[in-house]
């Protein structure tokens, strides 16, 4: 019998721990839920204390002192005193708890813990914020939500685009109509151009004219040059289309004030001008010249227009998407005004920190220090921000070239005729004969 029962148990054992990987690999978020969550929750408990002492985050308490007659009788001694914290609460992707700060405590001290605390729970990563005053909010990532990102989806909106997945699981959604004008920076292979494809696919298909810039020779944008109502090779082309472009945004002024509205999204559909997105693909190639005089002239050009799109642009429909391996205030001037601009910001992996430091320094230095840290393996990863000032890392969707050109191709019909450029790059087509 004794056999028997030890063989079974054996064969259970094994059945279980059979069962057990393939729910982890094909269903983590039951895992999770079943394993993961249960034994976190008890590291998190049982640690606490002890943590939050070694970390700086506990808070020496005075011992209490009574009168007995003459004598003075002293309670315990000086001990340190962790803040309460809840009960660790599941999410889908981690947990959250819950911390109660003693008088005189800051976030800051937390944030310098969130390493410790990743360590001793086994965890991802942690995110420490502070929702009100005298709380924070300790949010632990199990695993990275991003190594295997799946596919979320999001509502179909005019300059909407699903670009990839958050590191909390919801969609990764850029929205033109919240966020008008964005800069994206990465070094090479980091991603930059992968999502700068999966963009324009996103927009082939609405009622949107895209106008390239890439002073590259156009090698990147080219590709897509068929759904494109302007592509912009060098940088002589490339103030003859924001020329035109300013301009028109004139006369998009003009027809808002004669209609007594402040934007075109008032218009009626048959008033209202086609909304136009400004792709430039690497940034540095408008604003560096080689010392001539023509060439300084090209780029202080470059710089005003596209400050005056940023600037104005929004409420007339009119958006710039601004990408380049790397941004510094040595490229100019204009390259910190134009920045202020550009509300929305993903950074990648970058080469050096301060492009780092100019893409997000200017909105939260933590995500400076997270942007820095992505890894040359992490293709896709991005710090993004969102439309309510916060940030988060984000793993765009790959589109393969051949998927982007495709789709390019299938909505060649559709792309709407911008006569001003056409007219402004033929006369440079006719000064060049």
């Amino acid at each position: 019998m004794g056999p028997v029962l030890l063989t079974l148990g054996l064969a259970v054992l094994t059945w279980v721990f059979v069962v057990g990987d393939l729910v982890r690999r094909h269903r983590p978020a039951w895992h999770w839920y079943l394993v993961g969550y249960p034994a976190t929750a008890c590291r998190v408990v049982f640690t606490w204390g002890k943590v939050a002492q070694l970390n700086d985050l506990a808070v020496a308490k005075r011992p209490p002192r009574g009168l007995l007659g003459d004598l003075v009788v002293k309670g315990d001694p000086l001990r340190p005193v962790a803040p309460r914290i809840s009960f660790p609460r599941a999410t889908r992707t981690g947990l959250t708890m819950v911390v109660r700060l003693h008088a005189g405590q800051t976030p800051a001290t937390f944030l310098k813990a969130a390493d410790a605390l990743m360590h001793a729970w086994k965890v991802h990563a942690v995110r420490v914020t502070s929702p009100e005053r005298g709380i924070v909010l300790l949010t632990a990532t199990a695993t990275d939500p991003l190594q295997r990102p799946g596919l979320a989806s999001a509502p179909a909106e005019l300059l909407s685009a699903l670009i990839g997945v958050l590191e909390s699981g919801g969609a990764w959604v850029m929205n033109l109509r919240l966020v008008p004008h964005w800069l994206i920076v990465g070094a090479t292979r980091s991603g930059k151009s992968t999502l700068l494809a999966r963009l324009i696919t996103q927009l082939a298909s609405q009622p949107v004219a895209l106008v390239g810039i890439d002073c590259k020779g156009g090698m990147e944008l080219g590709l897509f040059a068929r759904r494109l109502s302007a592509l912009a090779t060098c940088r002589r082309e490339a103030v003859a289309v924001l020329s035109a472009l300013v301009v028109d945004m004139q006369d998009r002024m003009s027809a808002c004030r004669a209609a007594g509205v402040r934007s075109i999204w008032e218009l009626s559909d048959k008033a209202r001008p086609v909304p136009v997105v400004v792709i430039v693909d690497e940034i540095a190639e408008l604003y560096l010249s080689d010392g001539t005089r023509e060439s300084k002239a090209e780029a202080e050009q470059c710089s005003t227009l596209l400050l005056r799109i940023g600037q104005l642009g929004a409420a007339l429909g009119l958006h710039l998407v601004v990408a380049g391996q790397r941004v510094g205030s040595d490229l100019g001037p204009g390259v910190t005004a134009l920045r202020a601009q550009l509300g929305g910001r993903i950074c990648h992996r970058v080469n050096d920190p301060g492009t780092a430091e100019m893409t997000l320094g200017d909105l939260n230095k933590d995500a400076v220090a997270v942007a820095q840290s992505i890894t040359a393996e992490e293709r896709g990863v991005a710090v993004c921000t969102g439309p309510d000032g916060g940030w988060s890392r984000a793993r765009s969707h790959l589109t393969p070239t051949d998927e982007a050109v495709t789709t390019s191709r299938k909505y060649a019909a559709t792309t709407p005729e911008l006569p001003a450029i056409g007219r402004a790059l033929a006369g440079l087509e006719g000064d060049a004969k």
